[in-house]
């Protein structure tokens, strides 16, 4: 099962420029988080620095009894050992075939003989519908199959904690719609804890339990995806509808002016009502039943796992 993520007070910035500040949440374990906020709002800096890649001025990030801020660096090592880290671009090496692509973690990190650690790559490989492309370089293969390696390789050491930067980024609608399904099958077979952070509003509305905002240095909005998808909230629902009306501008917020002016030239009722929440995805046919359903279920009903109060 996967673990718990407690995010209390984070702080970041770059010299005088504050990138975030006073972040709490907590990534309920076996769930699906996407965070998303429009660019430049340091969504990849937070999932560095929940890593351990990065460190914040402020705050704790709790895994396993350890604080990725604060503590020794070698206590975050070893925490670290907890995660599978897909990076945006894949970061393959492109002198090795998705074979060694895959293996080089349990090849660098562990002393597993070549027998294990074909038995493992192929079955992550079989997870990701890679089976067949074993020999060919990350330059033979589309974007989407560079993706899907980066996910096979974040899984091969039995992450308890998965990131996803963008997973999506560069791939068409029906990639994207491939993308997403393959992240619930992921969760419902490894029960992992995952984060997502993405600007795509496809993957928002079906794969997370839990959806998170960030904007202005602040985290506007989390909580339930169904809470946050029908949010009331201003910046929550122009990102979510796509239009320019709205506190984001081109560049970052808008100042009052602007939007006092936005809002003189829309009399009569709103229009931007949020849109019906569609399904959560579910796992496809032969697959488990995602155990996170009846966890969350259970935590929303102040019940243990299994109906017990």
């Amino acid at each position: 099962m996967g673990i718990e993520v407690t995010v209390e007070g984070l702080t970041k910035s770059f010299g005088p420029q504050t990138v975030w500040q006073d972040v709490t949440l907590t990534l309920p374990p076996g769930e699906v988080t996407v965070m998303l906020g429009p660019s430049g709002t340091g969504k990849t800096v937070f999932l560095k620095s929940v890593i351990g890649l990065l460190k914040p001025e402020q705050g704790r990030v709790l895994v396993d009894g350890v604080d990725m801020v604060n503590s020794p660096e070698r206590e975050i090592y070893r925490a670290r050992r907890l995660f599978g880290l897909m990076f945006q671009d894949g970061a393959l090496f492109g002198s090795l075939n998705l074979y060694d692509n895959i293996a080089f973690p349990l090849r660098e990190h562990t002393r597993k003989k070549e027998s294990e650690i074909r038995r493992t790559v192929m079955e992550r490989m079989e997870m990701v519908g890679l089976v067949g492309s074993e020999a060919k370089l990350p330059g033979e293969i589309s974007g989407g199959m560079r993706k899907r390696a980066g996910l096979a390789r974040a899984l091969v050491l039995d992450p308890q904690i998965v990131l996803c930067d963008e997973p999506d980024s560069g791939l068409d609608p029906v990639r994207t719609s491939y993308l997403s399904q393959l992240l619930i099958d992921l969760n419902a077979q490894i029960d992992a804890t995952m984060l997502i952070v993405t600007h795509n509003l496809d993957i928002a509305a079906t794969v997370p339990d839990n959806i998170g905002m960030l904007f202005r240095r602040e985290l506007v909005a989390f909580g339930p995806r169904e809470d946050l998808l029908a949010s009331r909230i201003p910046v929550v629902r122009q990102f979510l509808s796509g239009r320019r009306a709205g506190p984001i501008g081109m560049s970052e917020e808008k100042d009052e002016a602007a939007l006092a002016l936005e809002r003189a030239d829309r009399p009569g009722p709103e229009t931007d009502r949020p849109r019906p929440v569609p399904a959560q995805l579910e796992p496809s046919p032969g697959l488990p039943a995602r155990r996170a359903v009846e966890r969350r279920r259970a935590r929303q009903h102040g019940l243990q796992p299994g109906g017990a109060a």
